[in-house]
C-alpha cells in the first residue's frame, strides 16, 4: 500500500516548504558571501541579456523561407554584430579620444588651474573675507594684488636712516637647520621647486636603477588589461547563455512557487519587468539622447574638445544625478578658459538639457512604474559606491527598482489592496 501524499495545507507540508525556503536561502547568501568577487560578470550578463532581450525576442520573429530564426542563431548573430559595432566605435573614437585628452592635460588643465589660482580662488577669497568683515573691501584687493607681483619673493629695501624693510612671501617662508650648525631660510617657493628636482632625481635614479619595479608596474598593467578583456568575454558569454535558455530559467523560477501562489508570482515579474524596463533600458535611451544634445551644443559653442565631453556626458548619464553634475564640471570649466559667453552658454545648454530630461523624457520614457523617489536614488548610490565602487554605483537604481517592486508587490499581497492581491498590478 503507498503512503498517502499530504496535503498542500497540512501542517507537515508547510514545515517541510518553511525548511525548503529558510536552508536554500540561507545557501544563497553564503554563496553570495563567499563567492561575491566572483559575481561581477554574472551580474552584468544578466544585466545585459535584460537589455538585449526585446532585440533578440524581435530577431526570432522574423521569417526565413517560411521559417523563424532559431534562437541560439539570432543570438549569435545579435552578439557578433555587437562586438563588430563596438570594435568600430573603438577603432575610430579611441585616437581621437587619446589625442584630445593629451591635449587637455598638457595645455588646458595647467591653464584651467593657472586661472583657478589667479583669478577664480582670489575672488571666493575675497567674497568670504568680505561676509565676515575680516578685510575691508579695498584693503583686500590691494593685498591681492600686492600677492601677485612679489609671489615667492622675499624682499628686503632700505628706507632710509639705518633701517630695512623685510617683506615676506605670501605664502611664509621656513627656517631650518644646516649640517654645519646654520640655519637656512628659504621660501616656499624655492622649496616646491626643490622637491620637483628631487623628484625628477628619483625617477631618473628609478629608471636606472629600479628597473625590476618598472617591469613589475607595467606587467600590473597589462595583467588588468588582460583581465578586463577577459571579464568582458565572460559576460557576453553568460548573457548570451541567459538569453539561448531564457524560457528553461523563467521555467524553473516557476516552479519554484506553490501553482496556488503562480499568478501572485507572475504579477511580480510583470511589476519587476514594468520597473525594470523605464530604469535600465529607459536610462539607456535618455544617456544617448543626452549626449546628442549634449554634442549639438558643444558643437554650436565651438566648445574645444567637444566630441570627448559630449562622450563623457553620456558615460556619466548612467548614474543619475550625480554623474551630470560631475560630466558639467569639465565641459564649463573649458568653456569659461575659452570665454565667459561660452562658458555661461555651455552651463545654460546643460541646464536646459537637464529641464528637458526632468520634465518630458522621464516620464515619457520611464513611466510611472519606475519611478524612484529621489531620496531612495541618492541613497542606493552612496551605498552602492560606498560597499561596491563604481560598480555599485551604476547597479544601485536596478538594485533599489527591484527592491521597491518586490515591496509593493507582497504589501499589496499581504495586505490584498485591490488588484494587487495574488496580482501585482501597479
Amino acid at each position: 500500500m503507498v503512503d498517502r501524499l499530504p496535503e498542500p495545507d497540512e501542517p507537515s507540508a508547510r514545515r517541510r516548504r518553511l525548511i525548503f525556503v529558510a536552508v536554500w536561502a540561507a545557501v544563497f547568501v553564503a554563496v553570495v558571501a563567499v563567492f561575491r568577487d566572483v559575481l561581477r560578470p554574472f551580474v552584468l550578463g544578466a544585466l545585459l541579456a535584460y537589455v538585449l532581450h526585446p532585440v533578440a525576442r524581435a530577431m526570432c520573429s522574423v521569417r526565413v523561407a517560411g521559417r523563424t530564426l532559431p534562437r541560439w542563431f539570432a543570438v549569435v548573430t545579435l552578439y557578433m554584430g555587437l562586438v563588430a559595432a563596438l570594435a568600430t566605435a573603438i577603432t575610430l573614437i579611441t585616437p581621437r579620444v587619446i589625442t584630445e585628452v593629451r591635449a587637455f592635460a598638457g595645455h588646458d588643465l595647467p591653464a584651467i588651474r593657472r586661472r583657478a589660482d589667479a583669478t577664480w580662488l582670489p575672488a571666493v577669497r575675497r567674497q568670504v573675507e568680505r561676509v565676515q568683515g575680516l578685510l575691508q573691501a579695498g584693503s583686500a584687493v590691494a593685498a591681492d594684488d600686492e600677492e601677485d607681483a612679489d609671489e615667492g619673493a622675499l624682499r628686503i629695501d632700505r628706507v632710509g636712516d639705518g633701517a630695512w624693510r623685510v617683506s615676506l612671501p605670501g605664502d611664509g617662508i621656513e627656517v631650518a637647520p644646516d649640517d654645519d650648525g646654520h640655519y637656512r631660510v628659504t621660501t616656499a617657493r624655492a622649496r616646491r621647486t626643490h622637491e620637483r628636482s628631487e623628484l625628477s632625481r628619483r625617477i631618473r635614479a628609478l629608471g636606472a636603477g629600479h628597473v625590476a619595479d618598472i617591469v613589475r608596474v607595467g606587467g600590473g598593467i597589462i595583467g588588468g588589461l588582460i583581465g578586463g578583456v577577459f571579464g568582458f568575454f565572460m559576460t557576453m558569454m553568460v548573457s548570451a547563455y541567459m538569453l539561448v535558455t531564457e524560457d528553461q530559467i523563467m521555467a524553473f523560477a516557476r516552479g519554484l512557487v506553490r501553482p496556488t501562489l503562480r499568478p501572485a508570482w507572475d504579477g511580480l515579474v510583470a511589476r519587476l519587468d514594468r520597473g525594470l524596463k523605464g530604469v535600465v533600458r529607459g536610462q539607456l535611451i535618455i544617456c544617448l539622447v543626452n549626449g546628442a544634445l549634449s554634442a549639438v551644443g558643444f558643437a554650436l559653442a565651438d566648445l574645444k574638445y567637444w566630441p570627448t565631453l559630449a562622450l563623457v556626458a553620456t558615460v556619466m548619464s548612467l548614474i543619475p544625478i550625480f554623474g551630470s553634475i560631475l560630466s558639467s564640471v569639465p565641459a564649463v570649466a573649458i568653456g569659461l578658459t575659452q570665454s565667459f559667453g561660452t562658458g555661461v552658454f555651455v552651463l545654460v545648454w546643460i541646464l536646459g538639457i537637464h529641464q528637458l530630461e526632468a520634465n518630458l523624457l522621464n516620464p515619457k520614457i520611464m513611466g510611472d512604474a519606475a519611478k524612484i523617489h529621489p531620496v531612495l536614488v541618492v541613497f542606493s548610490l552612496l551605498a552602492g559606491e560606498h560597499f561596491f565602487g563604481i560598480l555599485g554605483a551604476l547597479l544601485a537604481v536596478p538594485a533599489m527598482s527591484i527592491v521597491q517592486s518586490v515591496f509593493l508587490h507582497w504589501r499589496g499581497y499581504a495586505l490584498a489592496w485591490g488588484d494587487d492581491a495574488g496580482q501585482g498590478a501597479g
